[in-house]
């Protein structure tokens, strides 16, 4: 490896922990938490985030968050207690279940969303042109 290739690489390197540290300053979690009592862990969200775009099996939610079905219907029986989801008969089979949001959990999962899109206060100190110039750096790193 050239030095001019290394020192390109500690560049990447000290830009990417740059970046990483600014994302991990704004996260979301906490006001998520704090603003939709739904505990410590981001689970019973991410449910609520993927049940907005429609219907789940438990099987699928396990799947989704990466867990394993037990505590994904642990996950699903907090959010059906705060009435957030309910449990239909799957159209196809009857004995398994779809978790659908009720109309709470739907305004639960549009209040997360809007959270988790706020940018930080930084971005929009910036002139169209950079956000323009980043738009398109990130579209390049994608």
């Amino acid at each position: 490896m050239t030095g001019r290739q290394a020192q390109h690489d500690d560049d990447a390197t000290r830009v990417w922990q740059e970046l990483r540290a600014f994302v991990l300053a704004h996260d979301h979690r906490e006001e998520l938490r704090e603003t939709l009592g739904l505990g410590r862990g981001m689970g019973r969200i991410k449910v609520l985030m993927r049940l907005n775009e429609g219907p789940l099996t438990l099987r699928a939610i396990a799947e989704f968050t990466g867990v394993d079905a037990p505590y994904a219907t642990l996950i699903v029986d907090n959010l059906e207690a705060r009435g957030l989801v309910e449990r239909t008969p799957h159209p196809e089979d009857r004995r398994r279940k779809l978790v659908t949001l009720t109309p709470a959990g739907q305004q639960a999962a549009a209040h997360a969303s809007h959270i988790i899109s706020q940018p930080p206060d930084g971005f929009t100190q910036l002139t169209d042109a950079e956000l323009t110039l980043l738009e398109s750096l990130l579209g390049r790193l994608s």
